[in-house]
């Protein structure tokens, strides 16, 4: 069943066609669909009746992944609230500039963060900071009675923002896509066609919901179709693999950072993967060795690409193209359009490197406190080519590529290679200015072997790249600064090998 009912009505819909389905199986509790909906509807009720909150107010999350978080999504979306979900690996300072930008009504602290939000100075009254599994917390007993004196009110119109998400902030201060309600929807439909989603799966989330690729890739589209999702507070290897034996999931996300956690447990070579269809990876460039690991094991393997902007399904592979295609990250998604487009602002033809440009409903219409996207088009900053099958196969960030001597070095296809090197745990490359190229590339490297040298892993490049292309120096790390999703952070990978060059 598509969702083609608002996105407040969804949890609601199915409790008719599946009165005894489970929805989320958390920890030790399953939650069926009617448990889940009265959950919903009462929460609703409280952020209206208890908490007088308008249409359009903000709702702040922070926390771990817990059902209260879905409820409060669709609490919203049947109230015209929007959810701010905060992510709680930022500093309190960074968390006080979010709040300040946004100012939201309410906020909702899981036990977790409890000494986080303490510490957080942005001025809300203590009626507005609501506890969820904390240890005086009486969830229940306090949304509860609300429901007994709400009015029933019709569902917002689509074009009702619902989620205001803030991008990373790796590379200046955040900004928040403000995706409407239809956005929500017609992103599930792009997920629902991406995975052939139906009630019949069980969908494993264990990535934080604070970025749309935990909430939108699968979570709330699973829910949309009455699906089951099995949801753990935050990922950890032993958990995620002690799931897959317990709860049988027949997909998952998982970013490729923590598929590598996934095949360094001792538990994986023992794990029976065989109820997966598919593992879905995506948000950064993704090592074929990653692919090659599952499809080894028989799990086919799913690119997804996308952003924060985008909802952030924009382009996909399918699951019966995961073999013929590895390695590439699909084609145009099936409510959405792409452009490939070149520097002078023309589009580019087939085999031809362009920045990635995404049209479609699901795209955030602005950011918050500033004007609408204008034409539509996101501009992503990343760059893809196109092959004469109209699929996509991902390059680099333009912000990455390095223009040394006037040829143009991408540090992506440098990284797989040194990606699956003998003695590498994990590379990137950045570019450094240079006074007689302008750039040159530079190996920043994690060794499995310590007696790993600079010339060896150089040596990895003869005869597989273009000269110009090799990196013109090596630095050893203990370890690759990353955000929440495993993207290198690179920002903050500059600072860490400034002056060791």
């Amino acid at each position: 069943m598509a969702p083609t009912t608002a996105v407040g009505d969804w949890i609601a819909a199915q409790v008719a066609a599946h009165p005894t389905r489970i929805a989320i199986r958390f920890e030790d509790e399953a939650i069926t669909y009617p448990a889940f909906a009265a959950d919903c509807a009462n929460l609703a009720a409280f952020l209206t009746a208890e908490l007088t909150l308008d249409r359009g107010a903000r709702v702040a999350y922070l926390g771990a992944n817990v059902p209260e978080l879905l409820a409060l999504v669709f609490a919203c979306a049947q109230t015209g609230c929007m959810f701010v979900p905060l992510n709680w690996r930022l500093a309190p300072s960074e968390l006080d500039a979010i709040l300040e930008d946004c100012t939201p009504a309410a906020l909702f602290v899981e036990d977790s963060c409890i000494a986080l939000a303490a510490a957080l100075t942005y001025a809300l009254p203590m009626s507005h900071r609501c506890g969820v599994r904390t240890a005086d917390s009486r969830w229940r007993e306090i949304i509860s009675p609300a429901a007994k004196v709400t009015v029933a009110q019709p569902s917002p119109d689509p074009a009702t923002p619902l989620l205001l998400v803030y991008t990373s902030g790796t590379t200046g201060d955040p900004k928040g896509a403000v995706l409407t309600q239809r956005a929500v929807q017609v992103n599930a439909l792009n997920s629902i066609h991406t995975h052939d989603l139906t009630a019949a799966d069980r969908v494993l989330s264990a990535l934080p919901m604070f970025h749309v690729g935990g909430l939108n890739i699968q979570t709330t589209p699973a829910l949309a179709v009455g699906a089951e999702v099995i949801l753990l507070r935050r990922f950890d290897p032993a958990l995620t693999l002690a799931a897959v034996t317990a709860d049988r999931p027949t997909l998952s996300v998982q970013v490729p950072a923590s598929l590598h956690a996934l095949f360094a447990s001792s538990r994986f070579a023992t794990t029976d993967l065989t109820s997966l269809r598919a593992i879905t990876t995506g948000s950064t460039d993704v090592p074929r060795a990653v692919i090659d690991t599952l499809h080894q094991r028989g799990v086919p393997v799913i690119q997804v690409y996308g952003a924060t902007e985008t909802g952030p399904i924009a382009i996909y592979q399918r699951i019966p193209e995961a073999y013929s295609t590895a390695g590439a990250i699909g084609r145009a998604g099936l409510h959405t359009e792409i452009r490939l487009v070149a520097a002078d602002g023309t589009d580019c033809a087939d085999h031809t490197p362009g920045e990635i440009w995404v049209r479609g409903e699901h795209v955030a219409e602005r950011y918050w406190n500033q004007p609408a996207l204008g034409d539509g088009w996101f501009r992503s900053g990343d760059i893809a080519e196109r092959d004469a099958a109209g699929v996509y196969w991902f390059k680099d960030r333009v912000k990455n590529v390095i223009i040394s001597g006037g040829e143009n070095i991408y540090p992506a296809e440098l990284e797989r290679i040194l990606s699956a090197a003998p003695g590498i745990t994990e590379a990137a490359v950045i570019g450094q200015a240079d006074g007689r190229w302008g750039a040159v590339p530079i190996a920043v490297v994690v060794r499995r072997e310590p007696s790993l040298s600079a010339s060896e892993v150089l040596g990895v490049f003869e005869g597989r790249v273009a000269r110009y292309k090799i990196p013109k120096h090596v630095v050893f790390v203990e370890t690759l600064p990353r955000t929440a999703l495993g993207k290198v952070n690179t920002a903050a990978l500059r600072q860490l090998i400034a002056g060791m060059i």
